[in-house]
Formats: structure tokens, C-alpha cells, sequence
């Protein structure tokens, strides 16, 4: 859980409201099972083949399951920070997976950058949540002479007061941490699409490689540049906890960081990293390899364990996803054949599937949606295998639909431990 930047004081109603959500929290991260659950993701990311370990990641179906409508705090800083509390009960209550609840609260650094000099652009959609349309910034080679490389900002001022605000709130109740840069995770494909958009990226790869070398190029460099701006103003911070990794999946394990990391000073190496190319869903091993993995490979190398891919598929592309140095989870997205990517992972890397988030909308079948499951994971016996279900934009105000799924799915994760 993280921290908003308020420092307004807290009126006595919401403060009090608040420190009891808080103590609900403490009770079920204190829960037996957690430990448990702790324990399992350590083995699990590790290669061990535990049993299949289930996540569930709501993302757009939140507005659903909690509206805003819930929250009795007054002031807006006061009510995210309410809305963060009920979100992680309501997880642990009607959301039977195995997330791990903490008995924390982590209060991020203030970090920004500078920005690359040019900012994406949009057309939005005239519908509520409807799909927006790429507006290009870069036309021509020229134009990436407009770009720049990021500078790293840190407020400390701000820092210092969201810590000592989440401190004096939790007092006694949550263990309140101070983070930096936690999640890292490479998106150069998708930064560039932004500004050049997804038609022209594709046109460039036949019409125009040179441009398109030198754009990811430069992505490259300045994402290097940003990482090492991190470690020295030591702004890195461990995930080997509960910290999302890659597309899903969580960072707990004893093998980060390294034995010789020096206390209060993260590297690279110490941490997980991932990196996707989403938009390359449809391109070629040799292109995707050439244009966008050549340049994450170099990126994601200095990481103590990494991961990679999105909701694209990558049956075609494992072998070139294997020399990713420290790649250990993978992800295979819902449109994958998932016997032919279990024969290529076997044992040897965390098989993060992402089943299909359809089938919490429409006419929801158990039946089908067991049936879906169990084939699955009759395909990956040999495999160390996650089920992620996310990219979940609605379930159609039928909450109970995400129950289902879990017992489902834990059901069947039990029976092929």
C-alpha cells in the first residue's frame, strides 16, 4: 500500500475512521495463512513446483467492486487513503487468492523525471472508458532530434512529509516504510508508439529501420541513463517482497538480493526487473528480436531476476525470450497455445498464464470456465505455474462472477499440487 502526498491535517472523524480500517488490515496480515501463502511464492519463484498459485488483479473492475460511493472520509487525501484500506479487505474477503496482505504501510518517494522532450498525444474517445486514437508527435526523423534524455527528480521536502503524516495516522497499528523505485519495468515499444504511432511504427519496419534503430536506440540510452540516476542518488529499493513483478506474479524470494549488497544500498542487482513489447503482438520473431528485444535484453542484463511479456503471444518468440540474462518468469498470455509453450518452459522458468479475462462478462459458465482451467493445467504438470487473471475492465456489476472464478481456480490448484 502506498501513500498519497496529502499533508493538510486530518480532521478527528477520518482519522479515526481510518485507523480502524487499519486495524482490520493488521488482523488479517497477522492471519496464520499469510505466512503460509510467504512461503509458498519463495519456493514457487525459486522453480520449486508447489502447486499453481492464484492471483487476482481486478484493475478496471474496481469501479464496480468499490465505488466511490463507499467512502465515508471527507477529505480527498483522507479518502484515498480510505479507498486504498477497503480495497485490500475487500480483497481478502471476497477475492480468495494467494495475495499476500503485509502489515505495512509504504510510503513512496517523490521521484519524477524531466520527461523526453516530447509528450504523447491522444484522441479520446466520446465515450465514457471508450478507446482513444494515436496522435503522433514524431513524423519525421527529424523529429527525434526533439527528444531528451530524462533527468531524475527527487522531493525530498514531500517525501518527508507523506512519511511523518503516515506515521503519525498508523501509529502502533501498520509497520510504515519508506520506498524508492520498486517497480522496475521496461515499456520502450509502447513509449515510442505513443509518440510515433502504432500505423507509422509498423510501416517503419519495412519503409523506415534506420529511424526506428534510432528511436530505440535512444530509449535505450536514456533508460540506462535513468536506472544509473537511480542507484546513484540511491533511490533504488528492494522487491523481494510483495512488490508486483513484470505482468503479474510477486517478488518474494531469498535469492535477492546478492550476499554482498551493503545495507540501505540497492543495485540493479539485487532487484527484479521486467520488460513487454505488447505492440509487437503481431510481428515476427526476427523483427520483434531486431526491433525492440535486442535493446530490453541490454536493459534488463545488470538485474538479478527478471521477467518478460504481456498479453502478447510469445509461443514463436521463447527461444529468443530464453537469452534474456536472469529470466526467470515468463508470461503467456491468453491467446497463446499453452500446451506448446508449457513443452518449452518446462520446469525451468515460472509459467505466469494469464487466463481469459472474457469469461467474467457475458454468461458466466462455471462449467466452462473449470473445463478452460483444468485443460490448462493438465498442459503444464511439469511446469512452475501462476494463474493471473487481470485485464478485467468490467465484470457487468455482478462482483460474485471474480468469487467464483478464485474458488474455482484454487480448487483446481489444490487438486494438481
Amino acid at each position: 500500500m502506498s501513500y498519497s502526498d496529502g499533508c493538510a491535517p486530518m480532521n478527528c472523524r477520518d482519522k479515526s475512521l481510518l485507523r480502524d480500517l487499519a486495524r482490520r488490515l493488521a488482523e488479517v496480515a497477522g492471519l496464520p495463512v499469510m505466512g503460509e501463502r510467504r512461503a509458498l511464492w519463495k519456493r514457487h519463484n525459486r522453480l520449486e513446483r508447489v502447486r499453481p498459485l492464484v492471483l487476482i488483479f481486478a484493475e478496471g473492475a474496481w469501479t464496480e467492486l468499490l465505488p466511490d460511493d463507499v467512502l465515508q472520509c471527507a477529505d480527498e487525501n483522507a479518502r484515498s487513503i480510505e479507498w486504498s484500506l477497503r480495497h485490500r479487505l475487500y480483497w481478502h474477503e471476497h477475492l480468495p487468492d494467494d495475495y499476500v496482505f503485509e502489515p505495512e504501510w509504504v510510503v513512496y518517494k517523490k521521484v519524477t523525471t524531466t520527461g523526453w522532450g516530447l509528450e504523447p498525444r491522444q484522441i479520446d474517445s466520446p465515450m465514457n472508458r471508450g478507446a482513444w486514437a494515436f496522435d503522433p508527435v514524431i513524423r519525421e526523423p527529424a523529429d527525434l532530434g526533439k527528444l531528451h534524455y530524462p533527468e531524475v527528480v527527487c522531493d525530498e521536502a514531500a517525501t518527508a512529509r507523506a512519511y511523518t503524516q503516515a506515521q503519525e495516522l498508523f501509529d502502533g497499528i501498520l509497520n510504515v516504510k519508506l520506498k524508492g523505485v520498486a517497480h522496475v519495468s521496461f515499456h520502450l515499444m509502447a513509449l515510442y508508439c505513443r509518440l510515433r504511432g502504432l500505423g507509422h511504427v509498423m510501416a517503419d519496419m519495412c519503409e523506415n529501420p534506420n529511424m526506428l534503430h534510432e528511436a530505440m536506440a535512444f530509449l535505450e540510452e536514456g533508460h540506462r541513463r535513468l536506472i544509473a540516476q537511480y542507484e546513484a542518488l540511491n533511490l533504488l529499493s528492494l522487491n523481494n517482497d510483495d512488490t508486483y513483478h513484470s505482468s503479474g506474479g510477486v517478488g518474494y524470494t531469498d535469492e535477492l538480493p546478492q550476499a554482498d549488497c551493503a545495507p540501505g544500498r540497492v543495485r540493479p542487482c539485487d532487484m527484479w526487473a521486467s520488460a513487454e513489447a505488447q505492440e509487437l503482438a503481431q510481428v515476427g520473431p526476427e523483427m520483434h528480436e531486431a526491433f525492440s528485444l535486442q535493446y530490453e535484453r541490454r536493459l534488463l542484463a545488470p538485474f538479478g531476476l527478471n521477467g518478460y511479456g504481456c498479453c502478447e503471444d510469445l509461443v514463436l518468440k521463447l527461444d529468443d525470450v530464453f537469452t534474456i540474462p536472469n529470466i526467470r518468469r515468463i508470461s503467456i498470455s491468453p491467446f497463446s497455445d499453452v500446451a506448446a509453450c508449457a513443452e518449452k518452459l518446462g520446469g525451468d522458468y515460472i509459467f505466469s498464464w494469464k487466463p481469459h479475462p472474457a469469461h467474467i462478462v457475458g454468461g458466466f459458465d462455471e462449467d466452462h470456465v473449470r473445463d478452460y482451467l483444468k485443460r490448462a493445467l493438465e498442459a503444464t504438470k511439469g511446469c512452475v505455474v501462476e494463474m493471473i487473471l487481470k485485464d478485467t475492465h468490467t465484470c457487468e456489476h455482478r462482483p460474485e462472477r471474480f468469487t467464483r472464478w478464485a474458488q474455482i481456480a484454487y480448487e483446481l490448484a489444490e487438486q494438481y499440487a
